[in-house]
């Protein structure tokens, strides 16, 4: 079946999806986008994925010209004219057409909005039984002041160029540290460490995107008798940890066996990894909208 996707509130095949070259989105990276997942027709936290698109919007003055209801309504409508059970959502809203300036005021015509629904494997099943092997990037992570990664922008120049580190390097993803040297998140996805029995990840303020799955593992360790905290963290910190796993929509849950060459813990997926991963499978079969 051909794909369909949803443009400016038609859903026309893939070859008809067209945005115009003068999108601010295509200009200038000037829009904002969700990534979603779909577990047997159910959306995994629409809600909130919803809520921090229209937050995300509202931060660059982005009005969205569809009512958050209505905005759900088109996702579903998306996943059901594709006939998909289990599925990746790419949510977009730019900013619209507008002129070869910057002057966003110039785009005085409505947002683009697309809507796509597919399959997606980030990565390989081997990965979520052996581990990940990343490296920490040279690339540092804009700063808060500049552009607060609490944005989900269509701009992630910023993390490509540490992806294209990642890929140089041979292997699949990389650690991203702040300006001060202190861990902020992968390329695509935040990241945890077990130590003790006890849960860790950056806070917010170290320059993270708040994430959907992130908050979701803190939620299940709460519940589970885990105790998890969000404390500023250093490499040193990730090398001397008993388990590493990364956390996002499309990874789910992860776990890192190495750090540049280095092995942390036993070099495999650990106990606190293993029961997380487990709950939160659980957690994706309940929490959300079915269709």
């Amino acid at each position: 079946m051909a794909l369909k996707i949803y443009m400016n509130g038609k859903l026309v095949r893939r070859k008809d999806a067209r945005v115009s070259v003068f999108d601010h989105g295509v200009l200038y990276g000037d829009g904002v986008f969700e990534g979603i997942r779909s577990y047997n027709r159910l959306v995994f936290k629409l809600k909130e994925h919803i809520d921090r698109l229209y937050e995300s919007a509202g931060a660059i003055k982005l009005k969205i010209p569809l009512a958050k209801t209505n905005m759900i309504k088109a996702v579903i409508a998306t996943l059901r004219a594709n006939r998909l059970n289990d599925a990746y959502i790419r949510l977009v809203v730019t900013r619209g057409e507008g002129d070869l300036g910057l002057d966003p005021k110039k785009c005085d015509g409505l947002p683009t909005i697309f809507i796509i629904a597919d399959k997606i494997k980030l990565y390989p099943e081997k990965f979520y039984k052996q581990g990940l092997e990343i490296i920490v990037a040279s690339t540092r992570r804009n700063v808060c002041e500049a552009l607060s990664p609490e944005i989900k922008s269509l701009n992630y120049l910023n993390n490509i160029l540490a992806k294209m580190e990642a890929t140089k390097a041979g292997v699949e993803e990389a650690i991203m540290l702040n300006y001060d040297g202190h861990v902020a998140e992968c390329t695509g996805d935040n990241i945890f460490i077990a130590k003790g029995g006890r849960l860790f990840t950056p806070p917010v303020t170290a320059g993270i995107l708040k994430g959907i799955t992130r908050q979701s593992v803190l939620d299940i360790a709460g519940r589970s008798g885990i105790a998890a905290s969000e404390n500023i963290l250093t490499t040193r910190d990730l090398f001397g940890a008993d388990e590493c796993f990364l956390t996002g929509t499309a990874a789910e849950i992860v776990p890192v066996a190495k750090i540049d060459n280095k092995v942390i813990g036993k070099g495999k997926p650990g106990e606190i990894t293993f029961k997380l991963r487990e709950e939160f499978g659980k957690l994706t079969q309940i929490d959300g909208v079915r269709y």
